[in-house]
């Protein structure tokens, strides 16, 4: 087991245009502690985006969340997929061909319901490459160890595996049955890859697998960054904790239509699973914290905040519905968005300036509300360098 030194991680989780609110959080951090930065960085689906662009800037941090939140409160969703009419229809036809055709040869090859191009070309204009593809900011800041590492993650459709590409000073790759680490400079494929929306968005080739979404079967969104050397961490949730009433609160009325149901399954991929991972933390930590070092085997207690939106960020999508190109609005009314006050399926393609500028205010409220906390976490005095052993 090697020894490690104290170290600062910012864990980014997914969420779509829900992760605008991370973006608040970080004008908050960069205000009250301006000076600080991050040892580790890691992210999935849009949380991957933040991640890469943080590690990618060599400035104070105060003037690279001034950066991004001006790139959130440009964007539209023209801006990350083709919202003509014709390449809605060409993309919806074709999958209904493909689901009609018992899988016969003369079926149209579909790879998503929308074409994505638009954010890969946003992409390649955040992150300019060197001549080997790879992201030239993180190059240059992993050579100075400023971060130490940063790590994105995807699914490996092909296996099944759920895959962390990890760039830094002296770090380990790691092994299990359903998810390792791999050591490997960043591109923007495989931030493409990580956001890649199950069924929506199509999958990315990168040698000869295709990569989805990572937020699919990340069990663990804290590991990376333990797997990375975390002593301390803050992780930025898009997820609304509703009080008891509010989840007793019916969504619908009769049959659940499909916007329903998508959001179920959206919450359940990409939002809950950050709650239960910081749950299993804390029991970690208290469990550990009532053992004497030397019956720890290895394992140490990780300080840790998470922040998460006060309000439902997902519920409050629908206002700004209206402002949806109208081809893409008839199609999510076509899955029944109006026929249920569940929005968080619609939330993820909300890239509507208004809305994003809204999310990035709360998220500065958020962590201005819990700010003491967050410098306690970011600011605590380096520890004597532990053991480490992680699952």
């Amino acid at each position: 087991m090697a020894a490690i030194a104290d170290s600062f991680a910012l864990v980014l989780t997914g969420g779509g245009a829900r992760a605008a609110y991370q973006v608040g959080v970080l004008r908050c951090l960069a205000r009250h502690l301006p000076e600080d930065s991050f040892n580790v960085i890691t992210g999935v689906s849009a949380g991957a985006i933040n991640a890469v662009f943080l590690a990618s800037r060599s400035a104070a941090l105060s003037v690279v969340v001034d950066e991004l939140s001006e790139v959130w409160r440009s964007l539209k969703l023209k801006d990350v997929i083709r919202i003509e009419a014709g390449s809605l229809a060409r993309n919806v036809f074709g999958w209904g061909t493909k689901l009609i055709s018992g899988g016969a040869q003369v079926a149209p090859r579909v790879h998503g319901l929308v074409d994505t191009t638009p954010l890969r070309d946003v992409l390649v204009r955040l992150f300019p490459s060197n001549e080997s593809g790879k992201i030239a900011g993180i190059a240059e800041n992993i050579a100075r160890c400023q971060p130490r590492a940063v790590a994105v993650t995807a699914l490996d459709y092909t296996t099944g595996q759920t895959v962390t590409w990890a760039d830094g000073c002296d770090i380990e790759s790691w092994k299990r049955p359903l998810r390792r680490g791999v050591r490997e400079a960043l591109t923007v494929d495989h931030i493409m890859a990580s956001a890649s929306l199950p069924m929506v968005f199509p999958a990315v080739r990168l040698g000869k697998h295709w990569f989805g979404d990572g937020g699919i079967r990340l069990s663990a969104p804290l590991s990376p960054a333990l797997h990375l050397g975390a002593t301390r961490m803050l992780a930025i949730s898009t997820h609304y904790a509703k009080s008891v009433s509010e989840a007793d609160e019916p969504q619908i009325a009769g049959y659940p239509p499909p916007a329903q149901i998508l959001g179920q399954l959206m919450d359940a991929i990409f939002l809950d699973v950050m709650d239960e991972d910081t749950v299993r933390l804390q029991r970690s930590n208290d469990f550990l914290r009532d053992l004497p070092p030397e019956l720890r085997h290895g394992y140490r207690p990780v300080d840790f905040a998470v922040i998460r939106p006060s309000q439902d960020i997902g519920k409050l999508a629908a206002e700004y519905e209206p402002q949806l190109p109208r081809t893409f609005r008839f199609l999510t009314r076509s899955l029944g968005t109006r026929e249920t006050s569940n929005a968080d399926f619609m939330s993820l393609f909300m890239f509507v300036p208004e809305y994003l500028e809204r999310l990035m205010e709360i998220g500065e409220n958020d962590a201005n509300e819990r700010i003491e906390e967050i410098k306690r976490v970011a600011t605590a005095p380096g520890r004597e360098p532990v053991s480490r052993l992680v699952d």
